[in-house]
Order: structure tokens, then sequence, then C-alpha cells
């Protein structure tokens, strides 16, 4: 059972984690899970969007991130999707819709395959720049990156963690592209929010979001499913994640974006507001 605060805005699970969500408006459920190291901060447009044509719009902070507990254990997507699952069963979130952004993404699979279609809880999923079905470069999935790439992410975070989300900023936006027109304020909010999360937390979940496979999640997927991603993604490479996904799951509409970056959420925001709102009342 979880137990709750009332006015806090947190739950605590099972194992003693406590997890900081926002819950606002009424109507259908739209719920957004967040990419690595950020935090519900980063969902903000959208779901001050969404409030406005009548939804319900919910979006937590994953264990380690955020105002969530800095734990030291259970970083791993099982715990992910678990500590998903309590939120929503706490606020009773039926004939929902789940968002999920990068690693959120990967989340949003894992959620749906193991409880949401389970407990008939989900309606449809979105998976935007996300990481399934498996970031790592395999025999199976050669497409994928290749080990050293996450292992110099992990040394980067331990060598200085403030600067590499300051630089980090710079591809997931596309900033580094001839033309972009990408703020500072923008970057300076990725940092905030990867500063945010717990130094362990975040250097645990770099393997957490390259070594998942999800594939034999997607292939449970029976619900209406969008998978949205850039071309131009150089976080999340759309031949290793959103080609092959859509083809994991039945009838999946895949939208791709011409030149998009990985943060196409901020980035592109209008038009992502308006192509889930428009797959959301389909």
């Amino acid at each position: 059972m979880t137990s709750h605060t009332k006015g806090n805005n947190t739950i605590t699970t099972k194992d003693g984690v406590q997890i900081f969500y926002k819950d606002w408006g009424t109507g259908q459920p739209i719920v957004f899970s967040h990419g690595w190291p950020l935090s519900s901060d980063d969902w903000d447009t959208q779901m001050l969007y969404f409030v406005g044509k009548g939804y319900r719009v919910v979006a937590h902070d994953r264990r380690g991130h955020g105002r969530s507990s800095q734990v030291s254990d259970g970083h791993d997507m099982d715990h992910y999707a678990a500590d998903a699952a309590a939120v929503f069963e706490h606020l009773d979130l039926r004939n929902a819709v789940h968002i999920g952004h990068s690693t959120g993404g990967g989340e949003v699979t894992r959620y749906v395959a193991r409880h949401g279609i389970p407990n008939k809880r989900v309606a449809k999923a979105v998976l935007i720049s996300a990481i399934p079905p498996l970031m790592l470069k395999t025999p199976a999935n050669p497409g994928g990156l290749p080990l050293d790439v996450f292992d110099g992410l992990r040394a980067q975070v331990l060598a200085d963690r403030s600067q590499l989300f300051r630089d980090l900023s710079a591809p997931f936006y596309g900033a580094n592209r001839p033309g972009a027109k990408v703020s500072q304020g923008l970057r300076d909010s990725f940092w905030l929010q990867g500063m945010m999360a717990g130094f362990k937390n975040a250097f645990e979940c770099i393997k957490v979001f390259s070594e998942t496979d999800h594939t034999e999640d997607l292939k449970k997927f029976n619900i209406p499913t969008l998978i949205i991603h850039g071309d131009d993604d150089q976080i999340v490479p759309i031949g290793a994640a959103a080609m092959l996904s859509s083809k994991l799951v039945k009838n999946a509409q895949l939208k791709v974006y011409k030149g998009g970056s990985h943060g196409i959420c901020s980035t592109e925001k209008d038009r992502v507001n308006a192509d889930l709102l428009e797959f959301i009342k389909a």
C-alpha cells in the first residue's frame, strides 16, 4: 500500500521512496514521464496547454530525480515503472493517455506492458524521442550505440557533472546546429533540472536508459500508439529507436519531425502539442 500526505503531493512507495507528483485539472487523465536527468518540470508547457483544453494532467519526478527521494537503490526500469504505477493507482487514474519522452518513453513502455494494460488503466500511449527498444549496440541490435559512448558519459558525470549538463544541453536541443534558435534560458533549465537529480541516481540511470531492452514490452502493446521522433536527434538516434519501435507495436502511428532535435517537446512545442491533441481526440 502507498501512503499519502494530503496537500503534500507525494506518495511513499512500498519500499519507502517518496515520489513527488503534480496533478492539475479534471477530465480524462494525460500522464507525462520525463527524461534523464530531468524532472516533471520538463513537461510544464504541455501540462499547462492540456489543462487548458479540459484534461487532467499528471506528472511525477522519477526516484532520484527532481523532488523525489534520492535513494541509494532501485535504479532500474522495473522500479521506475512500479513507482509510476503506485502514483497512478493512488490517484485512481483510468482511461489515461501515457506520454513519455526519452528515458520516460522507456518508463511508459515498461509501465504500459507490466501494469497499464493488465490493470485496464491505459487508453493510449505516446513515445517521443524515446529510448525503446534498446539504445545499446548488441549482436541483435547492430544499429545501437556502442558501450563506450555510455562509458564516456559516465566518466563525464564523475569528472564534472555540472559542466556536462551545460555542454549536453546543446546537442539535446540542437543548439549546435547552424541557424538554431535555442535560448540560453532553455539550456539553463536543462542544467538546473539535471543538478536537482541525485548524483548517484543520475549516474546509475545511464545504465538503465542504455541497457534496458523493451522489445518484449512493445510487443504487448494493444492500444493506439503514437511515436514521434526527430530525424536529427543527436541523443537517441531515430534509426535505433523509433524506426524499430514502430515495427514492434501493432498499428503504431509514426511521425518524423524533419530536422527535429531530441528536445522537440520544447523546441517545437506548438507542433508537438497539436499532434498530441489530434491523437488524443481521435
